[in-house]
């Protein structure tokens, strides 16, 4: 395998999405920032978030546990806290595994 992973950053993002769709670069910033703010409100007072063939994201409660420290053999108390899963869609799950690229297609969905 001769695949760098690389970090690519929301303005790496929004500077290729005002490419392909003529929009002001500013404009596309605003739009993928109220987008990801819409998402953070969202699950922050519960809800699912669904979006077909992509996946799925929702809010956990993960129980309060009993952990170990490995360096003293301590006995912690992890209490419970929620988190954020993600379940990949149907569409990119064949993507990644078949590792097809959209970037020289337009968006049709």
């Amino acid at each position: 395998m001769g695949y760098e992973m690389q970090t690519i950053t929301k303005k790496v993002l929004v500077d290729r999405i005002a490419d392909k769709t003529g929009q002001k670069r500013g404009d596309v910033k605003r739009a993928v920032q109220l987008f990801l703010d819409e998402m953070i409100d969202e699950l922050t007072i519960g809800n699912r978030l669904e979006f077909r063939d992509f996946g799925v994201f929702e809010v956990r409660e993960r129980a309060a546990r009993t952990a170990q420290n490995p360096k003293t053999l301590e006995q912690v108390v992890v209490p419970a806290r929620k988190a954020v899963r993600f379940k990949v869609g149907r569409l990119m799950r064949e993507r990644i595994v078949l590792g097809e690229s959209t970037a020289n297609t337009v968006a049709s969905r």
